[in-house]
């Protein structure tokens, strides 16, 4: 059984104050098991493992769309925030 993969973009969406890496609300990335140019290393670390279940089809009970998902990145004097989403890779 083939199991059907995703690509994600990831999108920041939100932030508390401005990032010390420079990202900016609007900023993209897209993911597709590289890790993305340019992205925050603590933020794509952070988030790894639920891009990861993502990829492969994991839905989350909290969330209110299932190709959608919010996170926070770990600085939380920035706390900036992503969303995730997935659409199917051909």
């Amino acid at each position: 059984m083939k199991t059907q993969r995703y690509i994600v973009t990831i999108k920041l969406v939100g932030n508390r104050n401005p990032c010390h890496i420079g990202h900016k609300i609007g900023d993209e990335w897209v993911f597709d098991y590289r890790t993305p140019e340019g992205m925050c290393s603590l933020a794509f670390n952070a988030m790894y493992p639920v891009l990861m279940g993502f990829r492969y089809g994991a839905t989350f009970p909290w969330q209110d769309e299932p190709d959608v998902v919010t996170m926070a990145c770990p600085d939380a004097g920035v706390n900036n925030v992503f969303e995730l989403r997935r659409r199917p890779k051909e």
